[in-house]
């Protein structure tokens, strides 16, 4: 977060270059009084979007060109009167008059600006979207003068220089939670469900999914070992498969057994009569989860690159985790995995 004192202030504009892959976010949040004087510029469907709530106007509005391609875009923001102008690159996109008045009249004497996240809860937006957005960030100037740097909020826009890929990025040591009353349920006769990821770069070692509870080791579970995936059961020996970067890594199951495969290449592990009971019992439990990346406890060297996951054939979004690590790239992959990649945002 950016503090400034609004007496001092002498250039009303801010300008940055900004790339991502994500259509939905906050890029930044500033306000002088969080209940009645505040602005945003973020993402929606790739689109720039402008919400703004003070005492002169009340309005959301979406407009220019989509920024979600990967590419570096040039954004200006400007306060020049009465009114609030957004350029991409060079052009003007969008002009709103009557919507603002002068700094030196604000009642309060600090502007606070956050960038990738806000500092109210996204259902005080005037139309709520997703705040975190996977995106970088350089070359910034904000209000023509250099801010003091507060306390950080918890954000996902990062300044990089790494070159990138749509995807979805674990880095060491990163995990997601989805519980499995919330995503696609199995199949109830017979019982059956899949899983299917998209597995683009891997390294490291360490999990990269499993089945089970907060307070248990998992029922069933995939590690990443030198470059194998590792299969494993809490019914009995596990089995393996080397590991074939850009082909998709399925898991199915049924009540006898489950079946890993990638490509060409399939093993198969056998269960004991009602050996997966116990896995099917999960999803009626309120604590039952499907982990990604490193599971409750783990100290976990892997790092690893999706284009997508899917529960019985539909996409899950890494957004939509009951909880997540921040430093998860949710739209983006580094195209290597090596220096520079494992960082926090």
């Amino acid at each position: 977060m950016m503090t400034f004192n609004v007496t001092k202030i002498t250039k009303t504009f801010s300008s940055f270059e900004l790339r991502t892959w994500d259509p939905e976010g906050v890029i930044f949040y500033g306000d002088t009084n969080p209940n009645d004087d505040w602005f945003m510029l973020g993402l929606r469907d790739g689109r720039p979007e402008i919400q703004l709530h003070n005492h002169w106007a009340q309005l959301t509005v979406g407009a220019g060109p989509r920024l979600d391609d990967g590419r570096w875009h040039q954004v200006e923001v400007k306060m020049d009167g009465d009114s609030v102008l957004l350029g991409v690159d060079g052009e003007e996109v969008l002009r709103l008059r009557q919507v603002s008045g002068p700094l030196a009249g604000k009642a309060q004497p600090v502007m606070k600006i956050a960038l990738g996240g806000l500092l109210f809860h996204p259902s005080n937006l005037r139309l709520p979207l997703v705040p975190a957005l996977d995106g970088c960030l350089r070359h910034d100037v904000w209000l023509g003068q250099q801010a003091q740097t507060s306390a950080p909020i918890p954000t996902s826009t990062r300044s990089c220089a790494v070159e990138s890929q749509p995807g979805v990025f674990f880095p060491p040591r990163a995990h997601a939670e989805f519980s499995l009353r919330g995503i696609p349920q199995p199949h109830a006769e017979p019982w059956a469900f899949s899983l299917e990821l998209g597995l683009q770069l891997a390294a490291g070692a360490g999990h990269l999914l499993a089945l089970g509870t907060p307070e248990n080791s998992p029922w069933l579970s995939l590690r990443l070992q030198d470059q194998k995936v590792v299969l494993s059961s809490a019914s009995g020996p596990g089995l393996d498969l080397s590991l074939v970067s850009g082909l998709p890594l399925q898991l199915k199951m049924d009540m006898s057994r489950v079946v890993l495969s990638q490509g060409p290449k399939e093993e198969v592990l056998a269960l004991p009569p009602l050996g997966l009971e116990p896995l099917s019992n999960l999803w009626a439990q309120p604590q039952g989860f499907l982990f990604l990346g490193a599971v409750p406890g783990e100290v976990s060297s892997a790092s690893f690159c999706l284009d997508g996951l899917w529960a019985q054939g539909q996409r899950l979004d890494v957004d939509q985790a009951l909880s997540r690590s921040q430093d998860i790239w949710t739209h983006s992959c580094p195209q290597s995995l090596g220096n520079g990649t494992d960082t926090s945002h």
